[in-house]
This record gives structure tokens, C-alpha cells and sequence, in this order.
């Protein structure tokens, strides 16, 4: 199957959502299932460890080659276009064989609406096309009104700054990704019931501007018919995606941070998994990803954690790769203190199970 001609524009897939709603997991099943065309994928990282870079380059194959997959971890792709996304862009478009059909995985904090009107730099906008915009939602974290994995964090933001009207920056980031959005996708629907599933619904009804294609994703698995190939154009219809920064050049994503872990082999990954959950609690931390060396075992183990929820696999072998544990941890600004972090994660972790 051919997608496209030289004369046509390419289109993106801008997939979006917050920390940990399976952004990388569902681009990995497109990866696998790509409906005849050449893929590549452009992966914004917060932080220096490009974890989920390494995971869709893990899958990459024919449809999807390793050169195929970039990664921008210089910083917010929404804060950055002009010096990182635009000329990234451009790379994807100058490959010996031109790409069908391009996706963007956005950061946790990112906002769409910046990416889309990057859509019209002079450069591309002859060439590329936004096909869509495609929003993860955490389904329990929706159903139950906090959207995000950790509300003390939320409440938190939202009392730091009095001058606010509205809700706290990270509720604008969300209902800024709905009302960019062309089709929301309820994520980890596996892990709630039906009643959990409509209450999702309700509250994503009531946010986003206009209806909505509302629908379940279980395992990061959705029909790539249903996501691929809307012809949204979306980058010619910005007025119907309303913005909490309309009228805005830029905005701040400074009371987010985050600090690389280093850590020797670990024995026991449930004490590892625990040690996770106190800094949840303990200290604030949103989120952790990365790579762990367990004693005597040959195969990494992929670590993902939003909040107190820890999500723990093997992936691949170490093969030439150093067999060292290397954590991503993000949490707001004030939280990040990566001192009390190391100890929390080493003095825990490296004790046996």
C-alpha cells in the first residue's frame, strides 16, 4: 500500500495526554501496525534520559526504521519550536525515503495548540498536514475528578499561585489537550469497570469545547483505522480549539523538574517498586521512568510509575549495554531534591526483599 505522493503533504498524528496515560505504548502499536505505511516518529522526552525514545526504537523494523524514530529532550516541544521541532520536522522530511505519515508524541506538560500553529511556518507548511489530534486521558484518574494520578500534587500548584481564576496550571494543560483534540482516548480501561468508564466520559463531555469522539483504549491497543488518516487539517481550524493561553507567546513549565538517578544493580525489584511508592508520598514525585539492573538477571527491567502506581517488566537483554539502574524523576520544582531522592531509592532498594 502507498500512502500519499511527492506532491502530497504529510500527514501528522500529534498524540497527546499527561504523564503516564500509555502515549508510548500506543505509539508502539501503531509501530506494529502501521495499515501499509512508512512511519516515523518524533518523541519529546522531559528529561535528559530518553527512556521512551529507547523503547519505540526497541520496536523499530521496516515500517518504522531506527532513523525513522527522533527525540527532542532539549525541553517542552510546545516552548521550543522555533530552535528544536521545526528543524526536527525538517530531518523527518529530508530522509532518503520520505516518511507516509509522521508521529508526534508531545511531553506530559506540553500544549497542542502551539504545535499547530507551528504547522504554518513558511518552511513546512506546504509539505505537512496535521492529521489529527489524538488525547489519552487517564480513565480512573478522570472518572474519579482529578485527571492526574496525584492530587496533592495538583492542590499544591493551584494554592501557590493566589493570583489564579481558574483552575491549577496542570487542570489547564489537560483541558487544553481536549480542546485540541479530534478523538479522546480513554486509557488503561482494563483496570475499571463499566460505571468507571461512563463517569470518564461524563467529565470529558463536559470539559472539551465541542463533542467529542470519546473511546476505551485496554492495553495501548485502538484500531489504527480509527486514529489514522482523519484529514483533520487541524493546523486551518485553530478557532475551534480554544486555548487557556490564546492571546499568550509563550508559558512556563518552570515549577516542573526533574533529576537522573544512578544507581549499582538492584536485588529486589518489589523493594525497588516500594521505594517508588514513599517518594509518591513522601516527597511529591509525579512520575518515574527508566531502566533497572536487577542481580542475576540478564534482561533490563523497564520501570514506569505515575504516582504510587508502579508498572515493572522485562524488556530486553543488556546485551553491550552497561548494566547500571538509571530513574527519570519528575515532580513539581520545590519537590525535586535529588539528594533525599538517591537516598530514598538507594537506602530501600538496595536492601533485599
Amino acid at each position: 500500500m502507498t500512502v500519499g505522493t511527492d506532491l502530497a503533504k504529510i500527514p501528522v498524528t500529534i498524540i497527546t495526554g499527561f504523564l503516564g496515560t500509555g502515549k508510548t505504548t500506543l505509539i508502539r502499536h501503531l509501530m506494529t501496525n502501521p495499515q501499509g505505511r512508512r512511519l516515523a516518529v518524533l518523541v519529546n522526552e522531559f528529561g535528559t534520559l530518553g527512556v521512551d525514545g529507547d523503547i519505540l526504537k526497541s520496536c523499530a523494523d521496516a515500517n518504522c526504521p531506527a532513523e525513522n524514530i527522533l527525540e527532542l529532550a532539549n525541553g517542552c516541544i510546545c516552548c521550543t519550536v522555533a530552535d528544536d521541532f521545526i528543524p526536527t520536522v525538517e530531518r523527518l522530511m529530508a530522509l532518503p525515503q520520505r516518511p507516509d505519515h509522521i508521529l508526534i508524541e508531545t511531553s506530559g506538560l506540553a500544549l497542542p495548540k502551539p504545535l499547530l500553529k507551528a504547522f504554518d511556518w513558511p518552511s513546512i507548511r506546504s509539505r505537512i498536514t496535521v492529521d489529527g489530534v489524538i488525547t489519552l486521558a487517564d480513565a480512573e484518574a478522570v472518572a474519579e475528578g482529578r485527571f492526574a494520578p496525584d492530587p496533592a500534587a495538583v492542590d499544591a500548584q493551584r494554592l501557590a499561585d493566589d493570583s489564579l481564576d481558574h483552575d491549577t496550571p496542570l487542570a489547564e494543560v489537560f483541558e487544553d489537550q481536549l480542546s485540541c483534540a479530534d478523538i479522546v482516548l480513554l486509557s488503561k480501561a482494563d483496570l475499571v469497570d463499566e460505571a468507571c468508564l461512563e463517569r470518564a466520559r461524563a467529565a470529558v463531555t463536559g470539559i472539551a469545547p465541542r463533542p467529542l469522539p470519546i473511546l476505551p483504549m485496554r492495553d495501548g491497543v485502538i484500531d489504527p483505522q480509527i486514529i489514522l488518516g482523519l484529514g483533520a487539517a487541524a493546523e486551518n481550524d485553530l478557532a475551534a480549539r480554544p486555548s487557556h493561553h490564546d492571546g499568550h507567546d509563550d508559558h512556563e513549565h518552570e515549577d516542573f523538574d526533574s533529576v537522573v538517578i544512578n544507581l549499582p544493580e538492584i536485588a529486589d525489584p518489589e523493594t525497588l517498586a516500594e521505594a517508588v511508592r514513599t517518594l509518591a508520598r513522601e516527597q511529591q514525585i509525579l512520575r518515574v521512568k527508566g531502566y533497572v539492573a536487577i542481580t542475576g538477571k540478564p534482561m533490563r527491567m523497564l520501570l514506569q510509575a505515575v504516582g504510587e502506581r508502579v508498572r515493572i517488566q522485562y524488556d530486553r537483554p543488556w546485551g553491550t549495554q552497561p548494566r547500571q539502574t538509571r530513574l527519570v524523576v519528575i515532580a513539581e520544582h520545590d519537590h525535586v531534591d535529588a539528594r533525599a531522592i538517591h537516598a530514598v531509592l538507594a537506602g530501600r532498594a538496595g536492601r533485599q526483599g
